[in-house]
């Protein structure tokens, strides 16, 4: 009984010793939630510390969730009641604002993606030219862009809009100027359609700006999709297709895709998607996805790690912090226009 103790606590030690410990960069992350209303910077780098992440993809949230006069409870969430949303451009301030604020060690943790725009206005393109200009050096990025989103899509006053709108044509070919990737939310199908009814909006651009560097949100997943349809067979032979005909698709597999996709419900990795991670090491992230409260971040984040643990260690080190940072633009100048001879950067880290 000695002997086996002796050999258990060794085993364990051994264990110990070759866990792997892993340091994130979350590609994903809301500054203000859906009321323009945030905990602040300090909670937000607390959270980041406990959790392991050295680096944030920073966003507002492109709409603001009405109180409407007919509802007599202000709502918790934009689906908490039928009261509608609207497009709200000052949510960049506000990012902008919370960045200012810190010094220059913290500041350089968050790379801020601009995302107070209308998809649907073909003057998108000009505001966000304005915002580059009136912060010069600031946003590396634009995102996450709200398109197909669940029952947001038919909250938002306006038409639904689409990742594949003349509008946002023209947001494609400032992002490519000025070499800036785009984080996209747009469903791949319906709460109710079990086939890709939606993919055609990501595909055409993807198809029509190789110069841009997507990241589709959730993989096209969402929690509302879920709720209905639990797990979508066709994702997984969808996205290795468009990987392979895309080099310049990026995957954020933020909480949605976690469950039922990467983990099953026991929490055991799918062998399917470990390949297919395998087989596009450098196109794949993780995000948390909070909005405005941060205290959840060190959940979602360590919740990848038993997926991450099924990887190769070099290729789960990419995936939980260095391929978000080799997506961005190069850091010596992140918002200064590409020329047409200069082609686009996609290798400068942030350290």
């Amino acid at each position: 009984m000695v002997l086996a103790g002796v050999l258990a606590t060794g085993l364990l030690s051994s264990s110990a010793l070759t866990a792997r410990e892993y340091r994130y960069s979350d590609a994903h992350l809301h500054y203000v939630d859906f009321f323009q209303e945030s905990e602040g910077m300090e909670a937000l780098l607390q959270a980041m510390d406990d959790a392991g992440v050295d680096h944030a993809m920073l966003s507002g949230v492109p709409v603001a969730k009405q109180w409407h006069e007919n509802e007599p409870k202000r709502p918790r969430y934009y689906a908490g009641d039928d009261g509608g949303a609207y497009w709200f451009s000052a949510t960049d301030v506000l990012v902008a604002k919370a960045l200012d604020s810190l010094p220059p060690d913290q500041r350089r943790r968050f790379h801020p993606f601009l995302s107070g725009f209308n998809p649907n206005d073909k003057n998108a393109d000009a505001h966000i030219r304005r915002m580059l200009e009136l912060y010069p050096g600031v946003w590396q990025g634009l995102g996450e862009v709200f398109t197909r989103h669940d029952d947001l899509t038919a909250l938002i006053h306006g038409e639904p809009p689409r990742a594949n709108s003349e509008a946002m044509h023209r947001v494609y070919m400032l992002a490519a100027e000025y070499d800036l990737p785009v984080l996209v939310h747009s469903n791949i199908t319906s709460q109710r359609e079990r086939n890709p009814l939606y993919l055609a909006e990501i595909e055409e651009p993807l198809r029509n700006h190789p110069r841009v560097r997507f990241i589709w949100a959730h993989a096209g997943t969402s929690m509302e999709i879920h709720r209905h349809q639990t797990r979508l067979d066709f994702l997984l032979p969808t996205l290795r297709r468009l990987l392979t005909a895309y080099p310049n698709l990026y995957i954020d597999l933020s909480w949605t895709v976690r469950e039922p996709y990467l983990l099953n419900q026991e929490g055991e990795p799918d062998p399917d998607w470990v390949q297919l991670v395998e087989d596009f090491p450098e196109r794949f992230m993780l995000g948390s996805d909070v909005v405005g409260q941060f205290g959840s971040v060190e959940k979602y984040m360590t919740g990848f790690d038993p997926f991450l643990d099924a990887l190769p260690e070099n290729v789960a080190r990419a995936v939980a912090r260095d391929n978000f940072l080799a997506v961005l633009p190069d850091p010596a100048s992140p918002t200064e226009a590409v020329s047409e001879d200069q082609g686009t950067s996609n290798g400068g880290l942030a350290q």
